[in-house]
């Protein structure tokens, strides 16, 4: 566990740097937009509190330059005494989501599969009854009918040229399937923090720099939080979104299946 290891070393580093410069965890903390407990968990070598990947890497980057340390030599210092954790910490695995979203397809699955079976089911005993009586019913009017059918007189087919072509039937319209999920893409225009939940899960929680972009895949819902509204442009499955709001403006947005249309400019 990353609270067991002992204390020095890595944090003590950039404790030592930050007392250096005479600047406290909070004035860090309004710089860069992250915690303070966060930060204060980053000086006791506790990276539990940090979220995985590229994501970890890049809080530790944003404290190296609040207290004057080199970036690189302190992410090198950081994966060289979290060479594991600061990969998989704060994330669910690949594999544990694949299994996750498998297991709720197979039961979705079976609950259709059941429904039809209980609607089907009625259905198909009321055909059978009604073509078991279709069946008894022209033979037991056989004797009846058959003279009445003999003494109907024909009626005489109309010839080509007095026939007159039916219009021909519209074909209905076809509405566009609705997406099964968004691709939403998202760029900054300028420095502006972000958070980012897809799908119940914190996908980015930091800082972007002028020109950063982030493309996200979401299957349900999104909910993006931007320091500067204007600093962030986005688009929606390739199509521009709407601005998110003024400058300095912070704003959330909750994007889904259903309502993400609403965040399109109208055609």
């Amino acid at each position: 566990m990353a609270s067991e290891r002992p204390s020095g070393d890595f944090g003590s580093k950039l404790r030592a740097a930050r007392e250096r410069r005479g600047i406290s965890l909070r004035q860090i903390a309004n710089a860069t937009k992250i915690a303070v407990a966060v930060l204060e968990a980053l000086e006791r070598n506790d990276i539990s509190r940090l979220p995985g990947g590229i994501f970890g890497r890049a809080f530790v980057r944003s404290y190296a330059v609040e207290v004057g340390l080199d970036p690189e030599d302190t992410i090198r210092d950081f994966m060289a005494q979290f060479p594991h954790d600061s990969v998989t910490v704060g994330h669910p695995t690949t594999e544990q989501i694949e299994d996750h979203d498998s297991l709720e397809s197979d039961r979705r699955t079976a609950s259709t599969f059941l429904r039809l079976i209980a609607v089907s089911l009625p259905i198909a005993a009321i055909v059978i009854y009604l073509g078991a009586s279709g069946r008894l019913s022209p033979r037991r009017h056989a004797p009846e009918t058959a003279p009445l059918a003999e003494a109907a007189a024909p009626t005489p087919a109309p010839t080509p040229e007095a026939a007159t072509p039916a219009p021909p039937t519209p074909a209905p319209a076809i509405d566009a399937p609705a997406p099964t999920q968004l691709t939403v893409a998202l760029a900054a225009t300028g420095p502006c923090w972000l958070s980012v939940i897809v799908d119940g899960q914190r996908r980015v929680e930091r800082t972007f720099a002028a020109g950063e972009q982030q493309t996200l895949e979401v299957r349900r819902e999104l909910v993006l939080t931007a320091g500067d509204a204007s600093a962030i442009t986005w688009t929606i499955n390739g199509a521009d979104a709407k601005p998110l709001g003024h400058a300095g403006e912070k704003v959330t947005a909750r994007v889904s299946l259903a309502n993400f249309k609403t965040f399109l400019p109208a055609r």
